[in-house]
Protein backbone atom coordinates (compact mmCIF):
# COMPACT_ATOMS: atom_id res chain seq x y z
CA UNK A 1 0.00 0.00 0.00
CA UNK A 2 1.21 3.58 -0.52
CA UNK A 3 2.11 5.53 2.37
CA UNK A 4 -0.04 8.16 2.72
CA UNK A 5 1.98 10.40 4.73
CA UNK A 6 5.28 9.95 2.58
CA UNK A 7 3.06 11.17 -0.70
CA UNK A 8 1.98 14.21 1.08
CA UNK A 9 5.66 14.90 1.73
CA UNK A 10 6.23 14.30 -1.95
CA UNK A 11 4.00 16.55 -3.07
CA UNK A 12 5.27 19.91 -0.55
CA UNK A 13 8.59 18.47 -1.45
CA UNK A 14 7.61 19.32 -5.34
CA UNK A 15 5.43 22.41 -4.83
CA UNK A 16 8.63 23.93 -2.68
CA UNK A 17 11.00 22.96 -5.52
CA UNK A 18 9.16 24.83 -8.34
CA UNK A 19 8.30 28.09 -6.29
CA UNK A 20 12.21 28.02 -5.45
CA UNK A 21 12.93 27.74 -8.90
CA UNK A 22 10.40 30.53 -9.61
CA UNK A 23 11.44 32.51 -7.16
CA UNK A 24 15.41 32.72 -7.31
CA UNK A 25 16.15 32.05 -10.96
CA UNK A 26 13.31 33.13 -12.31
CA UNK A 27 13.00 36.31 -10.38
CA UNK A 28 8.98 36.27 -10.02
CA UNK A 29 7.08 37.58 -7.29
CA UNK A 30 5.53 36.31 -4.98
CA UNK A 31 1.99 37.02 -6.23
CA UNK A 32 2.64 36.04 -9.38
CA UNK A 33 3.54 32.45 -8.27
CA UNK A 34 1.11 32.41 -6.56
CA UNK A 35 -1.51 32.67 -9.35
CA UNK A 36 0.86 30.44 -11.35
CA UNK A 37 0.58 27.71 -8.54
CA UNK A 38 -3.18 28.37 -7.79
CA UNK A 39 -2.52 29.29 -4.37
CA UNK A 40 -2.45 32.05 -1.95
CA UNK A 41 0.78 34.60 -1.57
CA UNK A 42 0.82 32.94 2.15
CA UNK A 43 1.25 29.49 0.95
CA UNK A 44 3.88 30.66 -1.22
CA UNK A 45 5.92 32.44 1.35
CA UNK A 46 5.81 29.10 3.45
CA UNK A 47 6.68 26.70 0.44
CA UNK A 48 9.77 28.90 0.17
CA UNK A 49 10.60 28.86 3.94
CA UNK A 50 10.71 25.20 4.15
CA UNK A 51 12.70 25.09 1.06
CA UNK A 52 15.06 27.27 2.82
CA UNK A 53 14.59 25.25 6.13
CA UNK A 54 15.29 21.62 4.73
CA UNK A 55 18.35 22.83 2.59
CA UNK A 56 16.38 22.53 -0.66
CA UNK A 57 18.06 26.42 -1.65
CA UNK A 58 21.54 26.93 -1.32
CA UNK A 59 23.68 28.48 -4.52
CA UNK A 60 21.69 26.42 -6.49
CA UNK A 61 18.52 24.77 -6.30
CA UNK A 62 18.33 20.67 -5.86
CA UNK A 63 15.57 19.26 -7.90
CA UNK A 64 16.06 15.31 -7.34
CA UNK A 65 12.29 14.63 -7.16
CA UNK A 66 10.25 17.21 -9.25
CA UNK A 67 9.72 17.02 -12.86
CA UNK A 68 12.18 19.40 -13.96
CA UNK A 69 14.93 17.05 -12.54
CA UNK A 70 13.34 13.69 -13.89
CA UNK A 71 13.29 15.64 -17.55
CA UNK A 72 16.70 16.70 -17.13
CA UNK A 73 17.88 13.28 -16.06
CA UNK A 74 16.18 11.50 -18.85
CA UNK A 75 17.49 14.28 -21.65
CA UNK A 76 21.09 13.21 -19.99
CA UNK A 77 20.52 9.53 -20.36
CA UNK A 78 19.18 9.87 -23.63
CA UNK A 79 21.30 12.18 -25.25
CA UNK A 80 24.39 12.47 -22.68
CA UNK A 81 24.37 16.38 -22.34
CA UNK A 82 23.75 18.20 -19.48
CA UNK A 83 20.00 20.06 -19.28
CA UNK A 84 18.69 22.61 -17.58
CA UNK A 85 15.30 22.65 -17.38
CA UNK A 86 13.65 26.07 -17.24
CA UNK A 87 10.14 25.37 -15.71
CA UNK A 88 7.54 27.14 -17.75
CA UNK A 89 3.12 26.99 -17.57
CA UNK A 90 1.52 25.54 -20.47
CA UNK A 91 -0.17 29.00 -20.79
CA UNK A 92 2.74 30.76 -21.52
CA UNK A 93 3.42 31.90 -24.78
CA UNK A 94 6.68 31.51 -27.24
CA UNK A 95 7.97 35.42 -26.23
CA UNK A 96 7.12 34.17 -22.32
CA UNK A 97 9.02 31.10 -23.20
CA UNK A 98 12.26 32.49 -24.94
CA UNK A 99 12.46 35.22 -21.76
CA UNK A 100 12.57 32.86 -19.18
CA UNK A 101 14.86 30.70 -20.85
CA UNK A 102 17.12 33.58 -21.56
CA UNK A 103 17.25 34.57 -18.04
CA UNK A 104 18.00 31.52 -16.91
CA UNK A 105 20.81 31.18 -19.50
CA UNK A 106 22.35 34.21 -18.70
CA UNK A 107 23.30 33.52 -14.64
CA UNK A 108 24.36 30.16 -16.21
CA UNK A 109 26.87 31.42 -18.36
CA UNK A 110 28.48 33.19 -15.28
CA UNK A 111 29.44 29.79 -14.15
CA UNK A 112 30.54 28.37 -17.50
CA UNK A 113 32.61 31.71 -18.02
CA UNK A 114 35.84 32.49 -16.74
CA UNK A 115 39.39 33.86 -17.13
CA UNK A 116 41.89 33.05 -19.87
CA UNK A 117 38.93 31.78 -21.70
CA UNK A 118 37.90 32.43 -25.84
CA UNK A 119 34.43 32.24 -26.10
CA UNK A 120 32.45 32.08 -29.34
CA UNK A 121 29.21 33.88 -29.54
CA UNK A 122 26.82 33.45 -32.82
CA UNK A 123 24.42 35.96 -33.67
CA UNK A 124 20.53 35.17 -33.68
CA UNK A 125 17.20 35.93 -32.14
CA UNK A 126 17.47 33.96 -28.85
CA UNK A 127 21.09 34.97 -28.44
CA UNK A 128 20.21 38.61 -28.52
CA UNK A 129 17.90 38.24 -25.81
CA UNK A 130 20.48 36.20 -23.61
CA UNK A 131 22.94 39.30 -24.35
CA UNK A 132 20.53 41.77 -22.14
CA UNK A 133 20.59 38.77 -19.35
CA UNK A 134 23.81 37.77 -18.97
CA UNK A 135 25.12 38.04 -15.01
CA UNK A 136 27.90 40.35 -14.77
CA UNK A 137 31.11 38.46 -14.21
CA UNK A 138 34.35 40.17 -14.28
CA UNK A 139 37.51 38.27 -16.03
CA UNK A 140 41.12 39.08 -17.68
CA UNK A 141 42.65 38.05 -20.16
CA UNK A 142 39.15 36.49 -21.47
CA UNK A 143 38.01 37.53 -25.75
CA UNK A 144 34.60 36.63 -26.82
CA UNK A 145 34.83 36.25 -31.08
CA UNK A 146 31.74 35.85 -33.40
CA UNK A 147 31.29 33.14 -34.56
CA UNK A 148 29.50 33.98 -38.07
CA UNK A 149 29.44 36.55 -40.33
CA UNK A 150 25.91 38.72 -40.51
CA UNK A 151 26.19 40.94 -43.18
CA UNK A 152 23.54 40.14 -46.36
CA UNK A 153 22.55 42.15 -49.80
CA UNK A 154 20.64 44.63 -47.24
CA UNK A 155 22.37 45.99 -44.59
CA UNK A 156 25.96 44.80 -43.02
CA UNK A 157 24.76 43.26 -39.61
CA UNK A 158 27.61 44.70 -38.04
CA UNK A 159 25.07 46.90 -35.87
CA UNK A 160 23.04 43.93 -34.67
CA UNK A 161 26.17 41.34 -34.28
CA UNK A 162 27.96 43.99 -32.71
CA UNK A 163 25.16 45.03 -29.87
CA UNK A 164 25.23 40.87 -29.15
CA UNK A 165 28.97 40.62 -28.81
CA UNK A 166 29.62 44.35 -27.24
CA UNK A 167 26.96 42.87 -24.51
CA UNK A 168 29.01 39.40 -23.99
CA UNK A 169 31.87 41.97 -23.45
CA UNK A 170 30.53 43.68 -20.67
CA UNK A 171 29.26 41.47 -18.81
CA UNK A 172 32.52 39.31 -18.53
CA UNK A 173 35.09 42.53 -18.52
CA UNK A 174 36.42 40.60 -22.06
CA UNK A 175 37.94 41.75 -25.46
CA UNK A 176 35.62 41.52 -28.63
CA UNK A 177 36.65 40.40 -32.13
CA UNK A 178 34.16 40.61 -34.73
CA UNK A 179 34.21 38.82 -37.54
CA UNK A 180 33.36 41.14 -40.76
CA UNK A 181 32.41 39.54 -43.22
CA UNK A 182 28.75 38.23 -45.09
CA UNK A 183 26.62 35.73 -43.23
CA UNK A 184 27.01 33.81 -46.45
CA UNK A 185 29.22 35.18 -49.67
CA UNK A 186 27.47 35.19 -53.38
CA UNK A 187 30.68 32.10 -54.72
CA UNK A 188 32.27 29.51 -52.67
CA UNK A 189 35.35 30.33 -54.31
CA UNK A 190 35.05 33.96 -52.54
CA UNK A 191 34.98 32.22 -49.15
CA UNK A 192 37.58 30.03 -50.33
CA UNK A 193 39.99 33.31 -51.30
CA UNK A 194 38.73 34.94 -47.88
CA UNK A 195 39.87 31.98 -45.81
CA UNK A 196 43.28 32.86 -46.97
CA UNK A 197 43.30 36.15 -46.13
CA UNK A 198 45.28 37.22 -42.97
CA UNK A 199 42.99 39.28 -41.11
CA UNK A 200 39.92 36.47 -42.05
CA UNK A 201 42.82 34.00 -40.77
CA UNK A 202 43.47 35.26 -37.45
CA UNK A 203 39.22 35.49 -36.49
CA UNK A 204 39.71 31.79 -37.47
CA UNK A 205 42.38 30.73 -35.73
CA UNK A 206 40.73 32.31 -32.36
CA UNK A 207 37.66 30.50 -33.15
CA UNK A 208 39.88 27.47 -33.09
CA UNK A 209 41.07 27.78 -29.76
CA UNK A 210 37.48 28.39 -28.12
CA UNK A 211 36.72 27.34 -24.51
CA UNK A 212 32.93 27.70 -25.26
CA UNK A 213 30.71 28.18 -27.84
CA UNK A 214 27.10 29.86 -27.04
CA UNK A 215 24.72 29.60 -29.78
CA UNK A 216 21.04 28.63 -30.64
CA UNK A 217 19.51 26.39 -33.33
CA UNK A 218 17.75 28.05 -36.20
CA UNK A 219 14.40 26.97 -37.42
CA UNK A 220 12.39 27.74 -40.56
CA UNK A 221 8.77 26.86 -38.50
CA UNK A 222 9.45 29.28 -35.48
CA UNK A 223 7.33 31.16 -34.32
CA UNK A 224 10.02 33.73 -33.13
CA UNK A 225 11.37 33.73 -35.78
CA UNK A 226 15.08 32.81 -36.16
CA UNK A 227 16.67 36.18 -37.92
CA UNK A 228 18.33 34.05 -40.82
CA UNK A 229 15.27 33.15 -42.24
CA UNK A 230 13.67 37.01 -41.57
CA UNK A 231 16.35 39.48 -42.13
CA UNK A 232 17.02 39.07 -45.84
CA UNK A 233 19.69 36.58 -45.68
CA UNK A 234 17.79 33.68 -48.13
CA UNK A 235 16.65 34.17 -51.38
CA UNK A 236 14.01 32.19 -53.11
CA UNK A 237 16.83 30.16 -54.74
CA UNK A 238 18.36 29.35 -50.95
CA UNK A 239 15.17 27.82 -49.76
CA UNK A 240 14.66 25.82 -53.21
CA UNK A 241 18.17 24.90 -52.31
CA UNK A 242 17.70 23.90 -48.83
CA UNK A 243 14.35 22.36 -49.66
CA UNK A 244 16.05 19.79 -52.01
CA UNK A 245 18.97 19.34 -49.73
CA UNK A 246 16.46 18.26 -46.58
CA UNK A 247 17.52 20.95 -44.53
CA UNK A 248 16.22 21.74 -41.34
CA UNK A 249 17.42 23.78 -39.30
CA UNK A 250 20.89 25.64 -38.63
CA UNK A 251 23.76 26.36 -36.11
CA UNK A 252 25.15 29.69 -36.48
CA UNK A 253 24.08 29.70 -40.60
CA UNK A 254 25.65 25.99 -41.15
CA UNK A 255 22.65 24.55 -41.45
CA UNK A 256 21.94 20.35 -41.52
CA UNK A 257 19.50 17.73 -41.56
CA UNK A 258 17.47 15.27 -39.47
CA UNK A 259 20.32 13.06 -38.97
CA UNK A 260 22.94 15.78 -38.42
CA UNK A 261 24.65 15.60 -41.80
CA UNK A 262 25.64 18.83 -43.13
CA UNK A 263 28.62 18.91 -45.21
CA UNK A 264 26.82 18.44 -48.77
CA UNK A 265 24.19 20.61 -48.26
CA UNK A 266 25.23 23.01 -51.22
CA UNK A 267 24.62 26.31 -49.26
CA UNK A 268 27.44 25.51 -46.31
CA UNK A 269 29.83 25.90 -49.27
CA UNK A 270 28.87 29.94 -49.26
CA UNK A 271 28.14 30.01 -45.81
CA UNK A 272 30.47 31.67 -42.74
CA UNK A 273 29.80 29.76 -39.26
CA UNK A 274 31.69 27.49 -38.00
CA UNK A 275 32.62 24.03 -39.45
CA UNK A 276 30.56 21.55 -37.30
CA UNK A 277 33.16 19.29 -37.02
CA UNK A 278 35.46 21.91 -35.91
CA UNK A 279 32.88 22.55 -33.22
CA UNK A 280 32.56 19.28 -31.61
CA UNK A 281 36.12 19.69 -30.59
CA UNK A 282 35.17 22.90 -28.36
CA UNK A 283 35.25 21.80 -24.56
CA UNK A 284 31.62 23.33 -23.84
CA UNK A 285 28.85 24.02 -26.77
CA UNK A 286 25.64 25.73 -24.59
CA UNK A 287 22.78 25.91 -27.23
CA UNK A 288 20.03 27.70 -25.81
CA UNK A 289 16.48 26.85 -27.10
CA UNK A 290 12.97 27.63 -26.60
CA UNK A 291 9.23 26.67 -28.38
CA UNK A 292 8.10 23.12 -29.56
CA UNK A 293 8.87 24.48 -32.92
CA UNK A 294 12.68 23.65 -32.40
CA UNK A 295 12.44 19.98 -31.91
CA UNK A 296 13.48 18.75 -34.65
CA UNK A 297 16.52 20.81 -34.93
CA UNK A 298 17.31 20.45 -31.55
CA UNK A 299 16.55 16.77 -31.43
CA UNK A 300 19.12 16.82 -34.67
CA UNK A 301 22.13 18.55 -32.77
CA UNK A 302 21.71 16.78 -29.73
CA UNK A 303 21.89 13.70 -31.94
CA UNK A 304 25.22 14.91 -33.57
CA UNK A 305 26.76 15.71 -30.69
CA UNK A 306 26.83 19.62 -31.48
CA UNK A 307 26.08 20.22 -27.94
CA UNK A 308 27.34 19.82 -24.30
CA UNK A 309 24.70 21.78 -22.60
CA UNK A 310 21.73 22.76 -23.22
CA UNK A 311 19.06 25.51 -21.83
CA UNK A 312 15.67 24.44 -22.97
CA UNK A 313 12.28 25.23 -21.52
CA UNK A 314 9.84 23.00 -19.72
CA UNK A 315 7.55 22.39 -22.93
CA UNK A 316 10.19 21.22 -24.92
CA UNK A 317 12.32 18.99 -22.74
CA UNK A 318 9.17 17.30 -21.99
CA UNK A 319 8.80 16.01 -25.70
CA UNK A 320 12.36 15.77 -26.00
CA UNK A 321 12.16 13.36 -23.59
CA UNK A 322 9.20 11.60 -24.43
CA UNK A 323 10.10 11.03 -28.27
CA UNK A 324 14.05 10.45 -27.65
Amino acid sequence: MTDIGSRSGDAKLIAALTAARLYYMQDMTMEAISRELRTSRSSVSRLLAFARDTGLVDIRINSPLERVGMLEHRIRERFRVTAHVVPTPEIANEVERLERVALTAGRLLSQFIDSNMTVGVAWGSTISVVSRSLTQKQTHNTTVVQLNGAGNTQTSGVEYSSDILQRFGLAFGAQVQHFPVPAFFDDPSTREGMWRERSTLRVLNLQAKMDVAVFSLGSPAAEVPSRVYVGGYLSKEDYRSLNEDHAIGDLATVFFRADGSWKDIRINARATGPDLDRLRRVPRRVCVVSGMSKLASLRAGLSAGLVTDVILDEGLARRLAEEG
